[in-house]
């Protein structure tokens, strides 16, 4: 056995499979290669087993690649403007769902599963995947797996159980109620709802949380302080919805598209399939039809399931058509229609058939991993308080960067820190975890401590917690995944079946690990510079580690982080231990490293260091002696320590050439544009004017200066509305590629706008952001000047669509560069402008790479050859090195004609887990890992010549 085969179980049924798919794509960078061969087994939403191809691990979301386009177009499927999972192309015969399978690898079964994996690393989450399902079949057919076994696996998924035992076990426990689905059908709506309400506050009072048993990632949970809305919250929880007729007549046709854009969401949404019923609301007057109230009833009687978001768009138009056709039969007025009160009932195909009510905790609240010591002894890690900018610590709260934060260990005195760790160990214990599981809980300012859901597979993403606190021992992630596996090989071991054969795969571990430790390979250095000081610089530090944990399990790299903090006029790096680099966001590791050179302790220090030698053992076998400080160094120690930089930073100074200056004084070689390029691409307003000196579209432009704002504000704003008509778009004119770029569409909001732009003082105006509605912790930086831009339409164009491309430069032997372009991907904004979630969330927004410009294959290739064609010729203009994205709008008239109209340029794009370039350069063979490397080999090439 030369590599052990880690079959990587990802994606799967329940709500949770975009944050499964995520993760499972983390684990798959991070195994340590001299050891394992990642082996990714995609579960889909109907359970089938997919040996998936390596390409499509990449994708922003599952619905960017499963149900593939293509293939799916072939069996009759009309490409559609929404996002689908593969339920919503309805029943398929067998044959259909093999040839979509076919598309994006091979359906295996799990009589089979030894042919192609040793092991079975699950990071499936929810139902099917850590609720017992997935492990009682890796324990038939003799695969041993990660984590817990079957019993506490099924502990773990259910809340109503979880909190039964903990409360038996002696665990302190927030008053609860259950509400069973059958009561709330037959009482919502009567008078024994009131009564139903009473009940539950009187048990729970206020403020009151309500649950979905069976979800992970606060979906399906709501926090309300009086009891308005409760009716809602309940619907929301036992994934129910309510659509009356009169508010979807009301709707606009964006309005219309929206909803279902946001219904089909399974996070937030119902999903598909789902039960659609018609029916009147339970207030409604029907006394004033009498003779006719039979009649209304038949003709708008319906119980329908629907699997498809234009399907149900189109069942709604034309019921409610149906409806309006039958009120004028009967001569009945519209005016009456909100008196008869008809609706749509909705219920998901998974929904809950309970709710949870518990009293709302006040206090801090924390998330604790505890992991397994060899001798099975439970160990907690630093536990992290979670502080959140809302109530509910949503799916954006936690993989966002810098939309929370969290604080390890967490901010009480060391006594309680302690008794915090005791109490998971016991909790660990209590419901017979194995391997690791992350407990989350409160302390109260009373003191008080309550545990609730026990998680036994946690996410893992980047930037989760099961990462974040194995970096407080000094694991990286390749360290700890090589723990877990190791571990959970320990405990399949007690179970007795195969047990010599598991003894021998973690026998080959043990020797693996002790191997390159007597005989480390000699590696280039690099330096991944992350952080900064742009709106950007949470984004970055995703970038940062994503390169750096891509580099890290490889063999030829030995990478290590360096973060830069300061300011124009003088840049501060910092070589960082691994558990600084993954804190939640820029500003907490710029603060945390500010104490340190004042020898400012901070809570907790002390037990820090304890748990630190608690977990020596663990780290001395998997990482040696790792980097626990942080240290500042300079350019010239810099030059020193590493061999070739890569620049993970966005915006100012990593895109603007400065940095690349100093780097160069040095001789050290690094990625991207050289000075000049990046100077031009991090001023969009004079890349517009070069690109449109050399022939290339761009969209009509102008900048606003503050000091004409301030002389004249009515000037300016009539200057604007006179050569831009709304709707336009405004966005700094020299920062990054997401932050306040904003569709303005009136008078109102354009002055809004400016005011924030030009506002003296950091902190947002209170009138101004309202009218902006932005979002809590969005960026939105203070310049002097902004760039103002039409806003491209479609006009009277065949085709048109907003796409983003990637490329890459090779060293043709000569003075010239031979630029590789990628296909682009299309991109689709949920809202008025792709957002930074959009962009860089896995998960979030919808990228369809390679883009399909037009129906027909023939035409389509035509239009790529020149759009393709286009990126490149900008790329020329503006001597881009190493890679780049090119965001720009396509046009294509009824002839052929092509206008590619661009956008913007990144020197440095964002190389976060889901961006798109990942996608692109995918299609033409390059694994991320691979992609990283022919930039950071041009790089290397680029100093030599």
């Amino acid at each position: 056995m030369e590599k052990l085969r880690i079959g990587i179980f990802f994606g799967g049924q329940s709500r949770e499979r975009e944050v499964s798919f995520a993760g499972g794509r983390t684990v798959y960078d991070n195994l340590n290669k001299d050891i394992f061969e990642a082996v990714p087994v995609f579960v889909d939403s109907l359970g089938n087993f997919i040996l998936l191809n390596w390409e499509y691990i990449y994708k922003g979301t599952i619905r960017d690649f499963y149900p593939p386009l293509e293939a799916a177009r072939q069996l009759g499927f009309a490409k559609s403007p929404f996002q689908i999972y593969i339920e919503s192309l309805g029943q398929l015969t067998e044959a259909q769902l093999d040839a979509l399978i076919s598309e994006v690898g091979k359906r295996i079964y799990p009589q089979d599963f030894q042919q192609y994996f040793d092991f079975a690393f699950l990071a499936l989450h929810g139902s099917y995947g850590e609720d017992g399902n997935i492990q009682g079949l890796m324990e038939w057919y003799n695969i041993p797996y990660s984590g817990s076994g079957i019993l506490p696996s099924a502990i773990g998924v259910n809340k109503i159980i979880q909190s039964d035992l903990l409360k038996k076990a002696g665990f302190q426990r927030p008053k609860q109620y259950v509400l069973t689905k059958k009561r709330w059908l037959q009482e919502r709506g009567t008078q024994a709802e009131n009564t139903l309400f009473s009940e539950i506050l009187h048990e729970v009072g206020l403020p009151v949380v309500v649950k979905s048993p069976n979800q992970g990632s606060s979906i399906g949970v709501s926090i309300l302080k009086s009891s308005e809305g409760l009716a809602e919250a309940i619907d929301k929880s036992f994934f129910m919805q309510r659509i009356s007729v009169d508010s979807w007549r009301n709707k606009s046709p964006e309005e219309k598209q929206k909803f279902i854009t946001q219904f089909t969401d399974i996070r937030e949404g119902l999903g598909f399939p789902v039960l659609v019923e018609s029916g009147f609301s339970d207030n409604s007057d029907l006394e004033i039809l009498k003779e006719e109230r039979e009649e209304i009833h038949s003709g708008f009687s319906v119980k329908k399931v629907i699997d498809h978001p234009e399907e149900f768009l189109d069942f709604l138009e034309y019921s409610i058509h149906k409806f309006e056709v039958l009120l004028d039969e009967i001569v009945l007025k519209k005016k009456d229609l909100e008196r008869i009160a008809p609706q749509f009932f909705l219920t998901a195909q998974n929904s809950e058939e309970f709710v949870l009510f518990e009293s709302f905790i006040g206090g801090k609240e924390f998330s604790c991993i505890v992991i397994q010591e060899e001798d099975g002894t439970p160990l907690a890690l630093p536990p992290t308080e979670i502080r959140k900018v809302q109530d509910v610590f949503d799916y954006r709260s936690k993989y966002l960067p810098g939309t929370s934060r969290k604080i390890t260990p967490i901010e009480v005195d060391e006594q309680m820190i302690e008794e915090i760790r005791k109490r998971c160990c016991a909790l660990f214990e209590s419901i017979h975890a194995h391997v690791y599981a992350r407990i989350d809980g409160f302390i109260t300012e009373a003191g008080d401590i309550f545990l609730n859901d026990p998680n036994t597979t946690s996410g893992m993403l980047p930037s989760s917690f099961f990462f974040h606190q194995a970096a407080e021992i000094g694991l990286n992630a390749s360290h700890f995944l090589t723990y877990i596996i190791r571990t959970s090989l320990a405990e399949r071991i007690q179970s007795g079946k195969r047990n010599q054969e598991f003894a021998e795969m973690m026998h080959f571990i043990d020797r693996k690990i002790q191997d390159l430790k007597e005989s480390p390979q000699e590696k280039i250095r690099v330096a991944v510079i992350m952080g900064g000081y742009s709106t950007e610089r949470h984004i970055s530090m995703e970038s940062g580690r994503n390169i750096y944990e891509k580099l890290a399990s490889s063999s030829k790299y030995a990478p290590f982080p360096v973060f830069l903090t300061g300011s124009d006029e003088a840049y501060n790096l910092y070589v960082l231990p691994i558990h600084y680099m993954l804190k939640d966001n820029a500003d907490d590791i710029r603060d945390k490293i500010l104490l340190d050179a004042q020898n400012i302790q901070l809570k907790g220090a002390a037990m820090l260091n304890k748990i630190k030698e608690e977990a020596s053992p663990i780290t001395q076998k998997y990482a040696g002696t790792p980097l626990m400080k942080p240290q500042k160094i300079g350019f010239e120690e810099l030059a020193e320590q590493a061999d070739v930089v890569f620049i993970a930073l966005h915006g100012r100074p990593g895109e603007d050439g400065s940095l690349q200056r100093e780097l160069e004084k040095y001789g050290l070689p690094y990625n991207g544009s050289g000075v000049e390029s990046s100077q031009i691409t991090i001023n969009k307003y004079e890349t517009n004017e070069i690109l449109q000196k050399h022939g290339i579209q761009v969209a009509k432009h102008t900048l606003v200066h503050k000091k004409d704002w301030l002389e004249n504000p009515d000037k300016v704003i009539a200057y604007i509305e006179k050569e831009f008509p709304y709707p336009l778009i405004a966005k700094p004119a020299d920062d990054g590629c997401s932050s306040a770029v904003k569709k303005i569409k009136n008078r109102e909001s354009l002055v809004a706008f400016t005011k924030m732009m030009f506002r003296e003082q950091p902190p947002f105006l209170a009138q101004e952001s309202e009218v902006l509605q932005l979002k809590a912790n969005e960026e939105f930086p203070q310049k002097g000047y902004f760039l103002v831009e039409e806003l491209i339409s479609r006009q009277d164009a065949k085709y048109f669509m907003e796409i983003t491309g990637g490329l890459l430069t090779h060293a043709d032997g000569t003075q010239s560069l031979d630029y590789e372009v990628f296909e682009p991907s299309e991109t689709l904004a949920l809202g008025d402008v792709l957002s930074l979630e959009e962009k860089f969330l896995a998960g979030e927004g919808q990228n369809i790479t390679p883009a399909v410009y037009a129906p027909e294959a023939t035409e389509n290739t035509q239009i790529s050859v020149r759009v393709r064609e286009a990126l490149k010729k900008v790329a020329q203009i503006l001597q881009i090195e190493g890679y780049a994205r090119i965001d720009a709008f396509v046009r294509v008239s009824a002839d052929l004609k092509v206008e590619v109209i661009i956008i913007e340029v990144n020197s440095l794009p964002g190389m976060t887990p889901a961006t798109c370039i990942f996608h692109q350069s995918a299609i033409n063979g390059y694994k991320p890992y691979h992609f990283i490397d022919a930039i950071l080999n041009f790089a290397l090439r680029k100093l030599k010549n």
